[in-house]
């Protein structure tokens, strides 16, 4: 009878094992589906430490770049991204994804990248500039950072190019503590103002802000103003968005469910916007502006981004995958300045002096 008895739960057993395999066959072969590529930390990897903090990040930033390029395809049919995952030696990879030359995006990026090493000397004098005390083991920072970056420039100069990034980053100390922090946003650089597009933007970034608490959008609106500041301009880069850094409070949790949120809303901030202008027509001077200001932006990003800098200053980072952020095509004229009144000079009105969209 017991032998029996063995042989009837072992049966059992084996059952269940084959039935677990199975769904875990199963959740793999959805994930694949969902994503644009298999994840850098591999999806078995990521299932066993789902409870973990950086597990569940990895794959919000891999299901954000999924989400914006389905819909950035949907708008662009005969276009596609180019998918190239790519492999660091100094630890861990990512995946670029990046559309070029469509019919309505003349140049769109989405990036994912997961990285961990030693923190470069000039990485962490960068960030000791912005007060974090890191205490390092002769001389060694173990970190370990993740995001989701993207940059879409579309060909229609009343179309806005759209901007935003999420990331996560980890560093142990020579004690052993790790101090963690998270950091993002979204903001929007129309060539060409539109009040109506600037309040949809501003409104559904405040939307997923107000979930967690009403005070963080203004202070987080005029952090973005505040940070995309072309200071040899004396002008923004765009109309602003929301961005904030270094935020470690109040809990682990909750600042990744305000991640999260701030994640989902890019879709609805931006897509409803180009599918209202990629029709639109234009004139070769539009064209021109647009690419005058094109020019504006490759300015920020070389000179002040701090997220090119660290990239720039990280061994081993990828250099392609970093400077996507340009556009394809830019242009500076020597002494150009829009006439008075007119519409170039209403958008220069708003970059020197930002205003609040939803009040």
């Amino acid at each position: 009878g017991t032998l029996g008895g063995l042989g009837l739960a072992l049966g059992l057993w084996r059952r269940q094992a084959a039935l677990a395999a199975a769904r875990e066959d199963e959740e793999e072969k959805e994930l694949r589906q969902r994503f644009m590529a298999p994840p850098v930390s591999g999806l078995r990897e990521l299932r066993r430490r789902r409870r973990e903090l950086r597990s569940r990040m990895e794959l919000l930033i891999m299901e954000t770049q999924a989400e914006v390029c389905r819909a950035l395809t949907a708008l662009d049919p005969g276009a596609s991204f180019a998918v190239d995952s790519w492999e660091r030696k100094e630890g861990g990879g990512g995946i670029s994804c990046v559309l070029q030359d469509g019919e309505v995006f003349e140049k769109a990026g989405v990036n994912v990248s997961v990285v961990s090493g030693l923190l470069s000397e000039e990485a962490a004098r960068q960030m000791r500039s912005r007060g974090k005390s890191l205490k390092a083991k002769d001389g060694k920072l173990p970190f370990c950072a993740m995001g989701v970056s993207s940059v879409i420039h579309p060909k229609n100069p009343h179309v806005p190019t759209m901007h935003f990034n999420y990331r996560y980053f980890e560093i142990e100390e020579a004690d052993g503590t790790k101090q963690w922090w998270f950091g993002g946003g979204t903001d929007l650089t129309p060539t060409y103002l539109n009040e109506e597009d600037a309040i949809h933007f501003h409104k559904t970034l405040k939307e997923a802000c107000d979930k967690h608490d009403p005070k963080l959008y203004p202070k987080y609106k005029k952090w973005c103003d505040d940070y995309f500041y072309i200071k040899h301009r004396g002008e923004r880069r765009g109309i602003g968005g929301i961005f904030f850094d270094d935020m470690d409070s109040p809990s682990k949790e909750e600042v990744f469910q305000f991640v999260k949120s701030c994640a989902k809303a890019v879709v609805p901030c931006y897509i409803p916007i180009v599918k209202k202008h990629c029709h639109d027509s234009f004139t070769p001077e539009e064209k021109l502006w647009q690419q005058l200001r094109r020019g504006r932006y490759v300015e920020f990003n070389l000179v002040y981004d701090r997220g090119t800098k660290f990239g720039l200053l990280t061994p081993g980072s990828r250099i392609e995958s970093i400077l996507m952020s340009l556009p394809l095509t830019a242009r500076w004229e020597y002494m150009h300045t829009p006439p008075e009144s007119s519409k170039e000079a209403e958008i220069l009105e708003v970059l020197r002096n930002p205003k609040d969209w939803v009040h």
